[in-house]
Parts: structure tokens; C-alpha cells; sequence
């Protein structure tokens, strides 16, 4: 006998793509003519197209901000028998103790970008909550398949935990952010460090973060051929990173968290996502199954939005929304 109620999700015939909020169709039909949908934008390696909003290179002034940020970077240890680490970090100038942090690690597909991808929104957060950014580059797929991206990430948070004192750095108040691919790996990172005992991490910040390698849920079918990183854009970034086993049964959740079947003992989460987009129902099952497990999340379905829309789309009302969201689950978290 039955004595749970069926989930209609699992007979529910896949309907169209919900619609873009206004705005945001606006902003995507000039972004799609540079990026196309199917494709990184570039090839494994390279750098992102310059002229889509939020992919500009990013100077040494414009993380300085006028003198509110000290800049420096540093090359740590690697994984064991790996290179060396590059961490860009920025810590507030006026600082006088020990300041909580945000270890980012930078989105792209799991096959671009750096350490300074990403860095203006989490440079937005940091001076408005006082906070040190600490930005990890890892190796890239397919050069570097999986685990050497999420080793890379795990060994330079370890090493800031290690070294929060000389950083200036509150080592009780580190909270792990990604957005994307860095996403996905805040929170593979978040998973190795509670089983590998350390370093504890205050919270993780995961904007529309790639979980599931597996690519079949309905959002992912729903958004075939549509928006920035749809279904086959999302195969090519993990076949980069995992080869053939891609999709099989042979799937660390170190390398796509959405695996993991025991999501308990994690801390305070933050997810947001879009409704118009390839990762939404991986990211909401992910919300939900942080809360069975007895977590902390808080997760925003922004209506309308296609993937990394507060970044390509900053002046959208909704994008306003999403960053501020995210501004006050911080602002909460740190308070506590």
C-alpha cells in the first residue's frame, strides 16, 4: 500500500519555457547576439567576450575602489603534487581587526574565467557589510578534469582559514560564494570541508549554482536552445570536466553536489535562481533537500530571469531585486 502522495511532478507533461520578465527579454536579445545560446562564448581557455555586461576584465582599479580596498595576490599551496594556488585578495583599507570574508570562486562553465570573474558583485557586498573578498583561481576543464578544479578551490580555502590572522581575516566568519560553475563548486567545497573536517565555513552563497551533471530535469528540457547556458551548453561544461562519466552512476558529489544524498550538518545556505532558466529545478530540489535534511537555505526563483541575469542585466528591476536579496541574507547572517 501507498502512503505517500504521488508527486505530480513525475507524470506532469514539460510545458513551454515560462516567459522572460520584460526587461530582461530586452537585455537577452542583445546578449544572445554576442553569446550565443549552445556555447560558452568562447572556447575552453579563453577569454570571455568583453562586451557582454559583467565580463569586462576587471583592473587593479577597479577592485581598489578608490582606496577602499588593499590588493594583493598571493600563490599558495596546491593540492598535494598539484601547482600552486593564485588567490586575489582584497581586504577593507580602513580594517583595523579582523573582518568576516567571502572566499569566492568565479563562475564559467567549469572552462573559463579567473580569479577576477565575478569580483565587481562580490566587491559590491564586501564594501557595503565591510567585509575582506578572498578569490581562488583553479585549474580549468577540460585541461583539468575533475577532482583538480574543486581540489584547487578546496586547498586555497584551507590555506585562508590557516592564515586568517595574517590576512586580517576572521576565520569564524568565512562564508563560501559562487556564482554559476563557482556555484556549484562553493558548494562541492562546503561538502568537502564538513567531511574533511575543516575549516568551518559560516555560510555559502550559491547564485544559480551548477549542480547536476545529469542534465535531465524539466527546466533543463524546457530551456533546449533558449537563453544564455542552455541544456547542451550545460552538457559541454561537464563533459569538460567529467569525460564519459558524465551522467553515469560514477559521479562524486564533490564534483556535482547535486549527488550527494546526505546534505545534513551544512551551514546557512543562500540560493537563488531563475525561472527562465537551465539550472532552476536542480537548485530548487537542492533548497528542498537542504531543509529535509534539517538545514538552513534560503532560495529566490526570480521570475523571468535567464541565467546570470543580475550581472548581464544589472539595471533590470529584478536584477536590483536579486542583489539586494542577496545583500540582506548577508547582512542577516553576520549579525547572528
Amino acid at each position: 500500500m501507498r502512503n505517500t502522495s504521488p508527486d505530480p511532478a513525475d507524470t506532469a507533461p514539460i510545458g513551454p519555457p515560462p516567459p522572460f520578465d520584460p526587461e530582461l527579454a530586452a537585455a537577452l536579445a542583445v546578449i544572445t547576439q554576442i553569446l550565443p545560446t549552445g556555447g560558452s562564448g568562447a572556447d575552453p581557455g579563453e577569454t570571455p567576450p568583453e562586451d557582454v555586461p559583467g565580463m569586462a576584465p576587471v583592473t587593479d582599479a577597479d577592485l581598489e575602489r578608490g582606496g577602499a580596498f588593499r590588493v594583493a595576490e598571493r600563490s599558495v599551496p596546491g593540492p598535494a603534487g598539484a601547482p600552486e594556488v593564485s588567490l586575489l585578495i582584497c581586504r577593507p583599507a580602513r580594517a583595523t581587526t579582523p573582518t568576516p570574508a567571502l572566499y569566492h570562486i568565479h563562475g564559467g562553465g567549469m572552462m573559463v574565467g579567473d580569479n577576477r570573474t565575478g569580483m565587481p558583485d562580490m566587491l559590491d557586498l564586501a564594501e557595503e557589510l565591510g567585509l575582506a573578498v578572498v578569490s581562488v583561481e583553479y585549474r580549468l576543464a577540460p585541461g583539468t578534469p575533475h577532482p583538480g578544479p574543486v581540489e584547487d578551490c578546496y586547498a586555497g580555502l584551507r590555506w585562508t582559514a590557516e592564515h586568517a590572522e595574517e590576512l586580517g581575516v576572521d576565520r569564524e566568519r568565512l562564508v563560501v560564494a559562487g556564482g554559476s560553475a563557482g556555484g556549484g563548486l562553493a558548494a562541492a567545497v562546503t561538502l568537502m570541508a564538513r567531511d574533511r573536517g575543516g575549516p568551518a565555513l559560516f555560510g555559502q552563497l550559491l547564485m544559480c549554482p551548477m549542480l547536476d551533471d545529469r542534465n535531465d530535469t524539466p527546466s533543463a528540457h524546457q530551456m533546449t536552445g533558449i537563453g544564455v547556458w542552455d541544456r547542451a551548453s550545460n552538457e559541454a561544461g561537464w563533459t569538460a570536466l567529467l569525460g564519459a562519466a558524465r551522467g553515469t552512476d560514477d559521479v562524486s558529489p564533490y564534483a556535482a553536489p547535486a549527488r550527494a544524498t546526505d546534505l545534513s550538518g551544512l551551514p546557512p545556505a543562500f540560493i537563488d535562481v531563475g525561472s527562465a532558466e537551465t539550472f532552476r529545478d536542480e537548485d530548487v530540489d537542492y533548497a528542498s533537500r537542504l531543509w529535509r535534511a534539517g538545514g538552513r537555505a534560503e532560495l529566490h526563483v526570480w521570475p523571468g530571469a535567464f541565467h546570470g541575469f543580475s550581472g548581464m542585466a544589472p539595471h533590470a528591476a529584478v536584477s536590483r531585486d536579486a542583489r539586494a536579496a542577496r545583500l540582506v541574507w548577508l547582512r542577516r547572517l553576520l549579525a547572528t
